[in-house]
């Protein structure tokens, strides 16, 4: 007959055997172990001078629940020197692993890493390759972005002041500061757009054009369009946030019909400020400021679109038609945070029926 001593011993015995069991489950191991993710395992860095170090960045992540430490980064040969967080890294944290080439001989080179850590089982390598020249020609005056092996002129394009029926073009700039032979090509292309890539090849260390014309006449609605098209370097590429290229379009109403005496009778625009301050945030997460349009014309005056360039402000207008004499308020409110992400200027489009400020641009500034 057993006693309760017994069965209480065999009672904390099977309790201990689960939780061996439980911690030695595969799943559960998994699930708490610390992880490690390479974004872009190998990069190219182009071309280098003789005894010029080529460095590049890799962006890593403890994808894990648990904090990860990197043991060793081992590259293949004396020739490369690396940088590594030699702290813990706590879950989700993000950090970076550097690899630097001291480019002392000429050619073709292709070093790896051995990244050894606590959030893999087998080692993770991080590759760079490029190629070093006797002498490297700068062409960052000339083009000053980058999108991987392609370096342009610009990164932005804006169709502006363009009438219905127009077929205006804006050419970009490109330069091949690889070391492999591309064939550029612009994807995702809406209806309105079209592209031409001369010459449809670049070898390494030679420039090219792309031309993208504008066709007014597949818009229907005025004031401003926009979208987002992505440069490749080959034919078929993936398409990334790294290689995307925002074009704006301000298609404007036809308003020539208005001279001579008509046009004095036409509304007259007059805005308080084009050059919106709205000061800083000051640890907030939005701010906002006022202008003052008034209708200094003897017909009413009509703002028939008010559209924003960037992300990050919204706008209020009190009155879209204003009579003669009248004035109205636009609010305009602008959010810190998604400001931050913008690359270019925070601006406001109106489009109105005075024939001498069809459209009106009002540039938003502030301090972070």
């Amino acid at each position: 007959m057993r006693t309760t001593k017994d069965n209480s011993k065999k009672n904390r015995l099977m309790v201990l055997a689960a939780l061996f069991a439980l911690h030695s489950s595969p799943f559960i191991s998994e699930a708490l172990a610390q992880k490690l993710s390479v974004a872009n395992p190998e990069q190219d860095c182009g071309k280098t001078g003789f005894n010029i170090p080529a460095t590049v960045s890799f962006e890593m992540e403890n994808t894990g629940r648990r904090q990860l430490n990197i043991i060793s980064v081992t590259p293949d040969c004396g020739c490369t020197k690396v940088e590594y967080p030699r702290k813990g890294i706590a879950a989700g944290e993000k950090f970076t692993v550097k690899m630097t080439y001291d480019a002392r001989q000429l050619g073709h080179f292709y070093k790896q890493a051995a990244v050894k850590s606590n959030g893999t089982k087998e080692p993770i390598y991080i590759t760079m390759k490029g190629v070093v020249l006797p002498e490297v020609q700068d062409y960052s005056g000339n083009y000053p972005f980058r999108m991987g092996a392609m370096l342009i002129d610009r990164d932005a394009i804006e169709f502006d002041d363009v009438n219905q029926g127009d077929q205006p073009q804006q050419v970009i700039h490109i330069m091949n500061d690889g070391v492999d032979e591309i064939q550029p090509s612009v994807m995702h292309l809406p209806s309105y757009l079209t592209a031409e890539v001369a010459p449809e090849r670049l070898a390494p260390g030679h420039a090219g054009t792309i031309t993208l014309t504008l066709d007014t006449k597949a818009i229907r609605t005025l004031g401003l369009t926009q979208t987002n098209v992505y440069l490749a370097q080959h034919l078929g590429e993936t398409v990334r946030s790294d290689n995307e290229l925002n074009v704006s379009v301000v298609v404007l109403p036809d308003l020539k019909s208005l001279a001579g005496g008509q046009k004095a009778f036409s509304p007259r625009l007059q805005l308080s400020t084009t050059d919106l301050n709205l000061g800083s945030f000051d640890g907030k997460s939005k701010k906002s400021g006022e202008i003052v349009i008034t209708n200094n014309g003897r017909t009413a005056l009509t703002i028939s679109a008010l559209q924003m360039f960037t992300p990050g402000l919204r706008v209020t207008l009190d009155d879209r038609e204003i009579r003669p004499g009248a004035s109205t308020k636009l609010k305009v409110v602008a959010y810190r945070e998604e400001l931050a992400r913008v690359r270019t200027q925070p601006r406001v489009l109106m489009i109105t029926n005075d024939p001498d400020h069809s459209k009106v641009v009002i540039n938003i500034t502030y301090t972070p």
